[in-house]
């Protein structure tokens, strides 16, 4: 199986700029990222950023860069244009791994590769969780899917669904996960066919992806198909804020205390 990892990286943030070189345990954050995607299968793993002092970084630490424009509206467009500039075939497999997540454990990246090798009529794969509490099935910030029993997805939402009718059905009622029922997290980790990406690029924004603020819901609405599985790990929270910067780093520091020296 050979398939390539893309980080895209950008320096630019609205709540914490500058994150991708961000010191953690000595070393940016971006770094960190590149650690665990080469400890994954692929065959070769690239950052894709726009902005200078990424690029230096990463090279020092001996990382394939390449520089893409800055007018992307998603990390997707950045993903094409490293596959125009790389020349890759519509048949090569590319894995989007988030450039703020410096725990995601190198199988999840594998898992993704993995199977969109085992389903061809798939042109994107990606992951999933159990949601356990309703809290979380209710929260608009975590996004829900519902798939077929092959894991094709039928939909993304930031609503709850499947929507309980018998349990929910007055605004007041209770908010109980039904028994019986299960509702899942979507991880953001894709893989994607090159052809997929080709055409991603061309379409407009669906209807339901500008409602939702959701991009994987223009690929669906163009008949893309998107399989879905649960992760064979869970994976720790990505950077998004301060405060997740100053819980990863005390979380790196750990291991690299604990870390066996030399």
């Amino acid at each position: 199986m050979s398939y390539t990892v893309v980080i895209p990286a950008r320096y630019a943030s609205t709540r914490l700029p500058g994150k991708p070189l961000a010191d953690i345990a000595g070393r940016p954050m971006i770094a960190h990222v590149h650690d665990r995607a080469c400890e994954s299968g692929a065959s070769r793993v690239i950052i894709a950023t726009d902005d200078s002092r990424i690029e230096t970084a990463c090279r020092a630490f001996g990382a394939e860069v390449v520089m893409t424009s800055a007018n992307h509206a998603s990390g997707t467009d950045r993903l094409e244009e490293v596959a125009r500039l790389m020349n890759f075939g519509p048949d090569e497999r590319v894995v989007n791994v988030q450039g703020d997540e410096p725990l995601i454990p190198p199988e999840l990246i594998d898992q993704v590769a993995a199977n969109l090798e085992a389903h061809p009529d798939a042109a994107i794969a990606t992951l999933c969780e159990p949601i356990p509490d309703a809290t979380s099935v209710f929260n608009p910030n975590v996004v829900k899917v519902v798939f077929d029993h092959r894991g094709m997805a039928h939909y993304f939402s930031r609503a709850p669904i499947p929507w309980a009718r018998d349990a929910w059905h007055t605004p007041e009622g209770d908010r109980s996960l039904p028994e019986g029922v299960g509702y899942y997290r979507h991880i953001g980790i894709y893989g994607y066919r090159v052809s997929l990406l080709r055409d991603f690029v061309t379409w407009a924004p669906a209807p339901a992806e500008v409602t939702e603020s959701l991009e994987q819901l223009r690929a669906l609405y163009n008949g893309a198909r998107i399989h879905v599985e649960e992760a064979c790990r869970i994976p720790p929270s990505g950077v998004d804020t301060q405060q997740d910067l100053e819980r990863l780093r005390t979380i790196m520091a750990a291991k690299k205390k604990e870390a066996p020296k030399p």
